[in-house]
């Protein structure tokens, strides 16, 4: 189910419907900040499960999109250096790698534990994380596609066969992924830097490490 959220009421409708399909395991595509995405509620297995399906990758990194600053406390390990980056870049471009709990009833870490954490600035993005509680999310088509991003380009070639229902924002203002920082190690290190200066990173975290090259990671 496609709809086209330009007006109050289709809006809403699409909100309600979005967040009843993630809370029965399924797919719902919605707009980020520069690029569309598909969502699955990060403690649903047969969810996630799905969302590794249609992106054709059992070993896929699904990184975990959240309403607010004060929800990564309950996933996470949450220290003064990756509050101080929340609070100074969120919501935004900004990718932030933590510990997650190991009690979490969930499939979204990798093998060492780890998690991608980031709060989307797209409105409609937050108004359904409100409603629904932190969402696995991942690119629906690559960042480097040119032009602004839209529902068509982003959800070509079958991906929309898998969602439950499609969040149409119209196109979506052109930019790079998400910059990542890595909390997970003895000193913070830039793995890619995005759409932020990285003087104003460093000022938010004075020991972040900023390798000459990006690495390259899975984010949004």
């Amino acid at each position: 189910m496609r709809i086209d959220t330009g007006t109050a009421g289709e809006r809403e409708r699409g909100l309600a419907a979005a967040a009843a399909a993630l809370r029965r395991g399924q797919l719902v595509g919605l707009p980020l900040d520069v690029a569309y995405g598909i969502a699955a509620d990060a403690f649903t297995a047969r969810g996630t499960q799905a969302l590794r399906d249609a992106k054709g990758r059992s070993d896929l990194s699904i990184p975990v999109m959240v309403p607010k600053v004060s929800t990564v406390a309950g996933i996470a390990e949450v220290s003064p250096v990756a509050k101080a980056l929340m609070i100074g870049f969120w919501p935004g471009p900004l990718t932030i790698v933590l510990r997650a709990h190991p009690t979490l009833a969930w499939s979204l870490t990798d093998a060492s534990g780890r998690i991608a954490v980031r709060m989307p600035l797209h409105p409609l993005a937050l108004e359904l994380l409100d409603r629904t509680g932190p969402l696995g999310v991942v690119a629906a088509a690559p960042a480097a596609q040119p032009g602004p991003a839209t529902a068509d380009a982003a959800f070509s070639d079958g991906l929309d066969e898998h969602l439950d229902v499609l969040l149409d924002a119209g196109a979506l203002p052109m930019g790079a992924a998400s910059a990542v920082v890595d909390l997970t190690g003895t000193v913070p290190v830039l793995l890619r830097p995005g759409p932020l200066d990285v003087a104003d990173l460093v000022e938010a975290c004075p020991d972040l490490v900023v390798p000459s090259k990006g690495t390259g990671v899975s984010g949004t």
